[in-house]
């Protein structure tokens, strides 16, 4: 008996962990968005102030708590050219995919577009959520939402039932950057027959 509530207990107590990709073109600002993601979550954490944030060469990693049972472990990849050929690597492992646009960086969209379509056509995606931001929204010389959604559209075609959906948020200032974790939280957990967590 004793082992049985012990077994239990372990079982009750372990976490499931999701992994979350964050991609997007160099200069979005992925490592901005996934600093403020820890300061929010994790106010203790130690982050890097933003004027020290240097172009990803590599790969950042974050965990964030979404509640007692469940946690976040972000991977902030390098969005340079040479670098996006690396990301295929996470794809199996990966539990969803957050993409982040420069909504200043208007002669990107073309690059931005050719990237993400790149990305929701891999296989290895198939079935995981897909959410794109549109960073920088604190920028008065931007582009809207709505823009920025119509680009969207004609990739969201390839996502087929996948839930997707465009955000708005402010990396710099934090505006939005809870309620998409919010969304992206409800879309893994729902996702979690095709695609269960790590339990730790």
């Amino acid at each position: 008996m004793f082992h049985l509530a012990k077994g239990l207990y372990e079982s009750w107590n372990k976490k499931g962990q999701y992994s979350v990709l964050i991609l997007g073109l160099d200069n979005a600002g992925k490592t901005t968005f996934l600093e403020k993601l820890k300061s929010i979550y994790t106010p203790n954490a130690k982050t890097i102030p933003i004027n020290r944030i240097l172009p990803t060469v590599g790969q950042n990693v974050g965990t964030i708590p979404m509640d007692a049972h469940t946690t976040l472990k972000f991977w902030d990849v390098g969005g340079q050219e040479t670098l996006r050929e690396l990301w295929t690597e996470y794809y199996a492992t990966a539990h969803g995919i957050i993409f982040v646009i420069d909504s200043t960086d208007k002669d990107r969209l073309v690059e931005c577009q050719r990237v993400l379509s790149q990305v929701v056509t891999n296989e290895l995606i198939e079935g995981i959520p897909v959410l794109m931001l549109a960073n920088k929204q604190d920028i008065p010389d931007k582009l809207e939402v709505e823009d920025i959604k119509e680009i969207f559209n004609v990739i969201a075609e390839h996502l087929s039932a996948r839930d997707s959906r465009v955000l708005p948020i402010s990396a710099i200032t934090g505006d939005g950057v809870k309620e998409a974790i919010e969304w992206l939280g409800i879309r893994l957990s729902r996702n979690k027959t095709n695609r269960p967590p790590i339990y730790k």
